[in-house]
């Protein structure tokens, strides 16, 4: 979401770290075993689930992805709208229907806090007799494989490991869905579909094979798809979660049915019929020119083409339901109010690079964001995203180093750990001094060692490490020491 005029009003920075501590209540922090932290109302175990409260109502995560429960933290409070943000995309609860023995195997594949790889081998090695049974042991041993990397994050080896897994049991639905729930996390949208035209050939019937197909086709940007497989799961299945993502996906269907089409290398937009077609080209030709910059930066190209929406401004808001100070938006795909425009300007041109920079941050490091309203992974902190989507649309920390100086030194400043989770529910005053505070960190680090080192630390929260352990690795400091670093910084260079 760019820090634009249009989104943002001025006040002392200082007023506004009071204002965010006020904001906190006691809660509860749920944290993954990839190192992501949940924030809470409360939460607690309940069978194989983790389940938690929002101001949502109440969600729930599969046990076997959760590390543990921190009680009694800090929760933001919430601003009306944000209803899921902290929805996460659980893979399908099911279990291969063959085999025998499969608890057996997946204590003997995993166990102690690692993969027994010489236990694989010797599955792998029984399956070289033909026996059907023996065979289909060795795919549930590279199951149990990928099951324990995916719940570290690991996704690269996790993606290795089911494909092996189904190279044993080409034929087993639970298998070849759990390849396509691994491809939907890395957004790679055709690869997933493709393994789950092959479930489907197997269990026509089955809900979940509609469920991730309408998470890729939504991620493909086609909405009459997605809402098709999507209603045709929920007929089968009643499921919260699916039906959240169904509606926003009605919400965007209707919004769009009288909306006009056109594409480029990179992107493929919609737009208003009442906005200038020339402004759609514009848009378009903005769009190449920022990703061929960011692209070079970032040292990475999207697999896949990325969706851009132009709404008028009510429109914006109604669609999106994004907090007031929100100026546009990335949810999976770049959504901007564009009323009144008839050409690109600076400040649309800022707000594209902002929200195409996310685009790339987050298909770098496989968060998987389906829709504001449905689900976003968040893989990459916010700070990071929203720090360097400022650093790359030309802001710097110059009007605001004294004041975040000022806090830092009277230690008022809000832990990054803090702001690792959504800002949708923060209010106007609280954003201003979070965003402020994100680009200061990302400036000193692009400063004092250069874009290689952000591209980096986003290559290993890509593959599941936690963020401070990267930046331990790539800039050898955690959280404190980059933000003492920043403060000094600022410091040296703005302050005088």
């Amino acid at each position: 979401m760019p820090r634009t005029a249009a989104s943002y009003v001025h006040f002392p920075l200082l007023g506004a770290a009071l204002l965010l501590l006020s904001a906190q209540a006691a809660a509860d922090t749920i944290v993954l075993k990839n190192g992501r932290r949940i924030a809470a109302l409360s939460a607690f175990e309940e069978g194989d689930k983790v389940r938690y409260m929002t101001s949502a109502g109440e969600l729930s995560l599969p046990k076997s992805i959760v590390d543990h429960i921190e009680k009694g933290g800090l929760v933001t409070a919430a601003v009306p709208g944000d209803a899921t943000a902290n929805l996460t995309i659980a893979p399908p609860e099911i279990r291969p229907a063959g085999g025998s023995g499969i608890e057996e195997i997946q204590r003997g594949a995993t166990h102690d806090g690692s993969i027994d790889r010489p236990y694989i081998a010797k599955l792998e090695s029984e399956a070289r007799s033909g026996n059907s049974t023996a065979t289909f042991n060795a795919a549930l041993g590279h199951h149990a494989a990928a099951t324990f990397e995916l719940s570290r994050g690991d996704l690269e080896h996790a993606l290795s490991d089911e494909r092996t897994a189904v190279n044993y049991a080409p034929d087993e639905p639970a298998l070849l869905m759990n390849v396509a729930y691994i491809y939907l996390r890395r957004n790679e949208y055709k690869q997933a579909l493709d393994y789950l035209d092959h479930a489907r050939r197997l269990v026509p019937d089955n809900p979940d094979v509609g469920k991730l197909a309408g998470w890729a086709y939504y991620g493909m940007n086609k909405l009459d798809q997605a809402v098709a497989e999507w209603k045709h799961a929920l007929a089968l299945r009643p499921d919260k979660e699916l039906q959240a993502a169904l509606e926003a996906a009605l919400r965007d269907k209707k919004e769009e049915e009288s909306y006009k089409e056109n594409e480029s290398s990179h992107f493929k937009l919609k737009y208003n019929g009442a906005a200038e077609p020339a402004l759609a080209r514009d848009v378009l030709r903005a769009l190449e020119m920022h990703f061929s910059a960011i692209e070079s930066a970032l040292n990475y190209t999207p697999p896949e083409p990325i969706g851009v929406v132009l709404y008028t401004e009510q429109a914006f808001v109604d669609i999106t339901r994004a907090p007031a100070w929100a100026g546009a938006l990335y949810d999976g795909r770049i959504r901007v109010p564009v009323q009144g425009l008839t050409s690109v300007d600076g400040e649309l041109s800022r707000s594209l690079k902002h929200e195409l920079t996310h685009s790339f941050v987050a298909q770098k490091t496989k968060t998987a964001c389906m829709g504001l309203a449905v689900s976003c992974s968040n893989r990459a902190p916010t700070w990071i995203q929203e720090g360097l989507a400022q650093w790359m649309e030309g802001y710097r920390s110059g009007d605001d180093a004294a004041g975040l100086v000022q806090i830092f030194d009277e230690k008022h400043s809000i832990p990054l750990g803090q702001l690792e989770g959504s800002w949708t529910r923060l209010d106007r005053s609280t954003a201003r001094y979070a965003y402020a505070w994100a680009l200061a960190n990302m400036e000193y680090i692009i400063q004092a060692d250069g874009m290689s080192d952000v591209e980096r630390i986003l290559d290993r929260i890509g593959a599941g490490m936690a963020t401070e352990q990267a930046l331990r690795e790539v800039l050898h400091s955690d959280y404190s020491d980059l933000m003492e670093s920043t403060a000094g910084y600022l410091r040296k260079n703005y302050v005088h």
